[in-house]
């Protein structure tokens, strides 16, 4: 039997010096979204994560809370593992370096380069910061600071075990130069080149000073300096020294992802560590940016640090995953705000991909019964979909395949938004009031359910739940057989026949006002209030200045619902230049919400707001009401915003 492609994918082996936030969240939720994007391929994917656990931050920690250190970092840990069972997290490992198999590793690995001759016995003075557990030189502080956090750091002069780190500088040099992808992005191999060439100097390789770590096989006064023991982690998990068929079958890494303050231990330390070892070096190391706040870097010092669960509760696993992945453009540093999460959730998963799923499953309701149709009568317009459709699955692969992330989530919005707009170049509810275009409207209906399928394949690595939760409404997948990435590739496999049925919103539309009052749920529903009626008008001649008054505005319809309990009302969303307003309308017994959707109407922007049935309208729509109420409609060529004079 042939052996399966492998895939071996790292975080970071987090510190459980306290719980983590949303950046440790980002590192981890992009690891799993290869992971699962690599399984989807057929790869044997290996994924691991893990906590490391020792070193003299711990055990200071520990002691000033009268515990023993693996008692304080037990529950920790435990609580990390919950993150990540919340987070929906596929990791094939989760690794501890208090584990005994890696303790074990560790000793073995330190003794072997030892007696090589590559780690020798010496006396170590400089300056060590003991958040980073890091050695740093007099030319490498930062106004006598450490260099990454800033903080003050301390004098140490004791006897330790130093890795001959110089001796390997031009051999990772070479390596990095013949292979212009190890590490990732350019600006982090710059940043690591100049570091080489600047010197290295031998590395400390061990502690006296105090005991929570591995101890040195032959010398038990000093435990193994905690960056070498944690970076072997790599080669415990996949059976180093232990398990030789598992070993080859994973090791040497496809990717170390992680954040770029630890750039230099993975891309420097660690390569020579492997060489020392006479083992391959990883193909990538990739390092990505942070996600920052207002005021700087989120740190728990600085008490600026946001908690994952509280957003998973809040939002949905979906919704946080999509936001970490789409917001961090490759290499660089994001921005995080509560606010800027609710805008995408109202903006890409709710106005667009939610809609589009909607709106289909609605008019295969109304002019299907229900089911996916055969597709009938083609035209140009459809190629134009199909076309959209290859080359987003094109575009997301090479991106993922490129570890950027938010360009695959981009990539996949293109084939979203050309649903949407195809459905108004189509305009079905035309097509369905004459019998001579019933075979045009089933090609419609049909192409659209098969960009939801293809779109639904493509998010799948980022929204794990999307999927099953998509298909309770349209069932176009086969949930006990695995998903195949390249089925995404392939147009037409939508199976005409299969049955629609409208739910609950995928992703209900936030109220951005929420935030104001420390809530965040859904946009209300409407309920069974009492109607708040404004004084009734009063017929009248107007003059030019009154009129001049009233503030006409050109609006785009982005969503649109029935009313529960209100059969005549239909709300609103809209778009008014910069500006989104609800409005409730009485025309629900005239048109149905995807009718409506994506047209442009005239809203009289200056009316005094009102609240219907618990809803906030802000305006009115303006409509001829004759034999039949028709919405007065503009041409869509005019922007969101203008003025109607």
């Amino acid at each position: 039997m042939q052996r399966k492609k492998s895939y071996y994918i790292t975080t970071p082996i987090y510190y459980p010096s306290d719980n983590l936030h949303i950046g440790h969240a980002y590192t981890t939720v992009a690891a799993d979204c290869m992971a699962r994007f690599k399984r989807m391929q057929g790869y044997d994917v290996f994924y691991l994560t893990g906590t490391d656990e020792h070193g003299q931050k711990i055990e200071k920690a520990a002691r000033e809370k009268g515990m023993e250190p693996i008692k304080y970092v037990d529950g920790i840990v435990e609580s990390i593992r919950q993150l990540w069972e919340t987070m929906l997290i596929t990791h094939t490992d989760f690794i501890r370096t208090t584990e005994a198999r890696h303790e074990q590793l560790v000793q073995k690995i330190f003794n072997k380069v030892y007696e090589q001759g590559d780690i020798f016995i010496s006396q170590y003075e400089g300056w060590y910061c003991t958040p980073c557990e890091t050695f740093f030189t007099e030319r490498q502080l930062a106004e006598g600071n450490c260099p990454d956090c800033g903080r003050e750091v301390e004098l140490l002069k004791e006897e330790s075990y130093f890795f001959n780190m110089s001796k390997y500088a031009d051999r990772l040099l070479e390596h990095i130069e013949t292979h212009p992808d190890f590490i990732q992005p350019e600006s982090r191999r710059n940043e690591v080149v100049n570091f080489i060439k600047m010197g290295l100097e031998d590395l400390c390789v061990s502690r006296t000073t105090f005991q929570w770590g591995v101890p040195v096989p032959f010398n038990q006064k000093h435990v193994v300096y905690v960056w070498f023991d944690a970076l072997i982690n790599y080669l415990t998990a996949i059976g180093y020294m232990d398990d030789e068929e598992k070993f080859k079958q994973y090791w040497p890494a496809d990717v170390h992802l992680m954040a770029k303050d630890i750039i230099r231990f993975h891309a420097i330390i660690w390569p020579i560590m492997l060489m020392a070892l006479d083992l391959p070096l990883p193909k990538k190391v990739c390092a990505h940016g942070w996600i920052m706040l207002e005021g700087g870097k989120m740190s728990k010092s600085k008490g600026n640090v946001v908690d994952p669960v509280v957003l998973v509760k809040k939002y949905g696993v979906d919704a946080v995953r999509y936001y970490l992945v789409r917001e961090l453009s490759f290499g660089q540093d994001g921005y995080y705000s509560e606010e800027m999460l609710v805008n995408r959730i109202n903006s890409d998963l709710a106005n667009d991909l939610g809609n589009l799923i909607s709106r289909t499953i609605a008019m295969i309701e109304r002019y299907f019964d229900g089911v996916i149709p055969v597709s009938g009568i083609a035209e140009a317009l459809d190629e134009d979909l199909i076309n959209t459709a290859r080359e987003a699955y094109r575009e997301a692969t090479e991106k993922l395949d490129k570890l950027d992330f938010a360009s695959y989530i981009m990539a996949t919005r293109k084939l979203v938004s050309r649903a949407n707009k195809y459905i108004d170049e189509t305009a079905p509810w035309l097509l369905a009031k004459e019998v001579a275009k019933k075979e045009r409207l089933a090609s419609v209906m049909y192409n659209l359910a098969e960009s939801i399928r293809i779109a639904l394949i493509m998010l799948a690595p980022c929204m794990p739940t999307l999927l099953s939760r998509a298909n309770r409404q349209i069932e176009i997948f086969d949930l006990n057989q695995n998903l195949d990435w390249d089925e995404a590739a392939e147009w037409g496999r939508c199976k005409a026949g299969s049955k629609v049925r409208r739910g609950e919103p995928l992703f209900p539309r936030i109220d951005i006002k929420s935030l104001e009052s420390g809530e965040q749920l859904p946009m209300e529903s409407p309920g069974e209030k009492k109607v708040e009626k404004s004084p009734p008008a009063v017929t009248e001649l107007v003059d030019i200045e009154e009129f001049a008054r009233i503030d006409l505005r050109v609006a785009e319809v982005i969503a649109c619902e029935k009313m529960k309990k209100a059969d005549k009302l239909l709300v609103l969303r809209l778009r008014v230049g910069e500006e989104e307003r609800t409005v409730v309308s009485g025309i629900a017994q005239y048109y149905s919400p995807e009718e409506l959707l994506g047209k442009k109407v005239v809203l009289v922007a200056n009316l005094k707001p009102v609240k219907l049935r618990g809803v906030l309208s802000q305006g009115m729509i303006l409509a001829a009401d004759g034999d039949k109420v028709e919405v007065l409609l503009v041409d869509q060529d005019v922007p969101s915003g203008s003025r109607v004079k």
